[in-house]
């Protein structure tokens, strides 16, 4: 039952990096302007798409677990301290308080990695 949990487990922290990936593909003018509007650097809009998309298709296959979930945690991190910092606005500080449990969680890969469903078990 635990390798079934830890699929499980897997699959639902990254099913929001990979829809928000997907979002700023279909969205990239808008999610383009809202990243310029907080300062930073268009170009960067590129390798957050990349790492939305590939981070979570990673983890959820379980190819390189540790590695990834480091990246998406540190990913994490950052998008709550640059984006979500407005702690008077009750939504910027839930979207800041989840981005600092995503990042958590992730710690958690980065300590335990992936069960047996996963490559890195198949190819160790």
């Amino acid at each position: 039952m635990t390798n079934i949990i830890d699929l499980l487990a897997r699959i639902l922290i990254s099913a929001l990096f990979l829809i928000n990936g997907i979002f700023k593909i279909t969205n990239y003018d808008g999610t383009l302007d809202w990243m310029e509007g907080y300062g930073m650097p268009g170009v960067l809009l590129i390798p957050a798409i990349i790492l939305e998309i590939l981070g979570p298709i990673l983890i959820i296959i379980g190819y390189q677990t540790k590695i990834t979930a480091a990246f998406l945690s540190l990913f994490c991190l950052a998008t709550a301290v640059i984006f979500h910092n407005d702690f008077s606005n009750q939504m910027q500080l839930t979207s800041f308080l989840k981005n600092i449990a995503l990042a958590g969680g992730f710690l958690f890969l980065v300590i335990n990695g992936s069960k047996k469903f996963s490559l890195d078990n198949k190819l160790n």
